[in-house]
């Protein structure tokens, strides 16, 4: 009977031992399917929520938030996460994790599905082969993520302009890529930009490619008329980049990831070809240079060929003089671009031309801004003069801006009519006035006496002028009806007068035939001829 009772109590405390193997099954499974736990730091907990918070990548949950505490020095707070067994790869060194919030920026609006979901921590699996646990979280979403294909470049410019992160790249007005980072230079004297290019519109980015500033719009004037460029409306709102290559390398070899390339303040800038030598002069006015500033063009004729780099006061206290010195950095290639080469040595060029009559003047730029540029050119009637050698840069002549002379002529004016006796002028000139005034004044009355009395007799004239003309008129008219009416005495005596005329004239043709006939009869007399 014993053996029998120690039998019924292992089966009593078989299911309880199987159960606990299953249960113990069950927590093995579950710690070996259990994935890493990681921590990620993040300056703020806004949108975090322990155990409700969950993980993403690809719109996939690979985890969840488990707790959240304040890291040691209370600047920023840490979050405990646990990632599934899957995504265990993708915890390495370059991996990248920020909280995916509703965002509004002046490029881009993000996070809006949030609204209805909440907040989750995004994450962009990195490239790297090393495994880590800690991270740093970023303060906003990345504008690429790392398996976006393309490739970064690196743009160094003076300043930021209106750009932000997240600005649209401009490649033939098409959007190519955007602006991704930017951050000061170390010394503080520029801006370095970090821009990425989609794929495969980075195979256009050579090595000569040139980058520019494509916010706001460009408004050119010229003898075309007025273009009004802008890559786009955003562009002009929130800011952008536009590049291009060269025609003559656009077979050349895309450039490497990461090559680096000055950011152009504008397009002109950007497409102008490189000076390859440069020459600082300096230039000394006596005049005032108001209107003149830092980067003022330095022209020859028209064609730009330097710019005003620094403008400096020089007070002289023997003669107690001020002078204005401005220096100016000039580009020879572009003077003597046409010149063959050897004919003129680098730096001669200006000496000789100065030589002929070279100098410098301050010109108005443009009437409506009032600034001012250096011009450069000849001025045969100047004294003579020769580029000025000290131990800093070279001076060249100035002569004095057409509006000084202006100035000195107006001024020169007005001592000379300071100097006229311009009282005694004024005073004779108010006599004179007076008397004509009196003149005018006697002119009228005089006026007025033969409007009244002298008017009414040369009327009563002209009346009894005409009634006499009228008895003229028809005295003429009696007079020529009896001069030539068929009738008249007067006619008959001529008619008469007429008919003796006649014989008288018949009679000298006569004896003009008998002269002809009988020449001597003039000597002897009238023969009379005989009868045969």
């Amino acid at each position: 009977m014993t053996p029998h009772r120690r039998w019924s109590l292992q089966l009593v405390w078989l299911i309880p031992i199987i159960a606990a193997l299953i249960g113990g099954w069950l927590g093995i499974k579950a710690m070996l399917d259990q994935g890493p736990t990681i921590t990620i730091s993040f300056s703020t907990a806004e949108g975090l929520e322990p155990e409700k918070t969950r993980v993403k990548y690809r719109s996939m949950d690979i985890g969840r938030v488990t707790g959240i505490a304040f890291s040691e020095d209370r600047k920023r707070v840490i979050a405990t996460v646990a990632i599934s067994k899957q995504a265990k790869p993708f915890l390495v060194e370059d991996t990248r994790f920020w909280v995916v919030r509703p965002r509004i920026s002046g490029t881009q609006i993000s996070g809006l599905g949030t609204l209805l979901s909440g907040a989750y921590i995004g994450m962009d699996v990195g490239e790297s082969s090393e495994s880590k646990r800690k991270f740093v979280g970023l303060d906003v979403p990345p504008i690429v993520t790392i398996d976006l294909p393309g490739r970064h470049f690196q743009l160094q410019a003076s300043d930021l302009g209106s750009l932000d992160v997240g600005a649209p790249v401009y490649f033939r007005r098409v959007q190519v890529g955007s602006v991704v980072a930017y951050e000061l230079d170390k010394d503080g004297v520029g801006v370095k930009l970090r821009v990425f290019i989609n794929a495969p519109y980075d195979q256009h980015v050579k090595a000569d490619t040139r980058f520019w500033q494509a916010s706001g719009f460009d408004m050119v004037l010229d003898a075309s008329g007025i273009r009004l460029n802008t890559e786009s409306l955003a562009s002009m709102l929130l800011g952008g980049i536009a590049f291009q290559t060269p025609a003559e390398s656009a077979q050349a070899a895309p450039a490497q990831g990461g090559a680096s390339f000055t950011l152009y303040p504008d397009q002109g800038k950007a497409l102008r070809l490189p000076d390859t030598a440069e020459e600082t002069y300096q230039m000394v006015f006596d005049e005032s240079v108001r209107g003149l500033s830092v980067g003022a063009p330095v022209d020859f004729r028209g064609v730009v060929i330097g710019e005003v780099t620094a403008i400096h006061v020089d007070f002289d206290a023997k003669k107690l003089d001020v002078r204005i010195p401005v220096e100016v950095r000039l580009y020879p290639d572009r003077l003597h671009g046409k010149v063959k080469q050897g004919a003129v040595p680098p730096g001669a060029l200006i000496e000789k031309l100065v030589a002929r009559g070279l100098r410098a003047q301050l010109r108005s730029g443009s009437l409506v801004t009032g600034q001012l540029v250096v011009a450069l050119d000849f001025f045969p009637e100047a004294p003579k003069a020769a580029v000025l050698k000290r131990s800093g840069p070279a001076e060249i002549p100035t002569t004095a801006s057409s509006l000084q002379e202006l100035q000195a002529t107006l001024l020169s004016l007005a001592r000379k009519l300071d100097k006229l006796p311009l009282e005694g002028t004024v005073s004779d000139a108010r006599k004179s006035l007076q008397a004509l005034e009196n003149t005018l004044v006697a002119t009228e009355r005089a006026v007025k006496r033969v409007d009244s009395e002298l008017t009414p007799q040369a009327g009563r004239t002209l009346t009894d002028l005409s009634r006499t003309l009228v008895n003229v008129e028809k005295t003429l008219d009696s007079l020529q009806r009896g001069l030539l009416a068929e009738d008249a005495p007067m006619q008959r005596d001529v008619r008469e007068t007429l008919r003796e005329v006649s014989r008288a004239a018949e009679a000298m043709r006569s004896l003009s035939d008998y002269l002809e006939r009988n020449p001597g009869s003039l000597l002897r007399g009238r023969v009379e001829e005989t009868v045969k």
